[in-house]
């Protein structure tokens, strides 16, 4: 039997099925006005709008639903390809390479790829609540990896772009998409950082290799020159603040996630 922590400190035993403990169960979220298309048990006003409980109906309606869920997968799996076609025409490009060390070039895509990969657990799980899909160790260190590397590579992202505005913004030709349309979708990578730890749940070795893989990931990047591609060159004030984000998604996962503690010494 796995012991869990949920997030408030308690310690629970999962069921004999292996399953996590039961979450306080809401009635099934059913689309209203007020959250355009987005579930909610009720009409409710802006003061009133809870935000975590929010995050848990539109991952149960969305995520347990067969026909939205394999949406979600074809369009994170579609992102993914927009990425790789990046790197691909990129210089340096995924060619000049080894192919095993394609996930650490490719940033943003290695994290689109992990998110693809966690949610994909849940297709076993359609029929059952989403919260209470089925974790185990090797679950938990791959939800923790898309979750440290959606948070850091967004982040990284939106802050690599913005320490050379003068060579990036702009509302005309390519700078719309140089610009606007890779912040505002790399943005996006943190809300779908959100929803993996309605499912998920992390350990401290899977936390520990996250973060030992994250700066693994910093020193190929800026030890060695791989950095993502960008239109000037990253001195150590941009290497800094990315090994920063490193600790930052891994303290951020273990304060989001439940934890799948340890099993229980047994006795000789």
């Amino acid at each position: 039997m796995t012991t869990y922590r949920v997030r408030g400190g308690r310690d629970l035993e999962s069921p004999a099925d292996g399953r996590r403990p039961q979450r306080p169960h809401r009635d099934a979220p059913t689309p209203t006005a007020f959250s355009f298309g987005a579930p909610s048990n009720s009409a409710m006003g802006l003061r009133d709008f809870d935000l975590d409980a929010a995050l848990d109906d539109w991952t149960e309606y969305y995520l347990g639903n067969g026909p939205s869920l394999v949406v979600f997968l074809v369009l994170n799996a579609a992102a993914f390809l927009v990425g790789v076609s990046f790197y691909v025409h990129s210089d340096p490009a995924l060619s000049d390479l080894p192919t095993f060390l394609y996930p650490l070039f490719g940033d943003s895509p290695t994290a689109l790829a992990l998110m693809t990969l966690s949610a994909a657990t849940l297709l076993p799980n359609l029929g059952r609540r989403v919260a209470d899909a089925p974790v185990n160790r090797p679950l938990a260190y791959l939800h923790t990896l898309a979750f440290v590397w959606l948070v850091k590579y967004g982040v990284w992202t939106v802050v690599a772009l913005n320490l050379r505005p003068d060579l990036y913004v702009g509302f005309s030709g390519a700078a719309l998409w140089d610009y606007w349309g890779i912040m505002l979708t790399h943005a996006g990578f943190l809300a779908l950082a959100l929803v993996v730890p309605r499912y998920g749940a992390t350990t401290k070795g899977a936390l520990g290799f996250a973060l030992v893989l994250a700066l693994v990931n910093d020193v190929f990047d800026y030890g060695l020159g791989y950095y993502p591609p960008l239109k000037y060159e990253a001195g150590a004030l941009l290497a800094g603040i990315t090994v920063a984000l490193s600790f930052l998604a891994v303290v951020l996962a273990s304060r989001a996630f439940d934890r799948l503690s340890d099993p229980p010494e047994t006795a000789p």
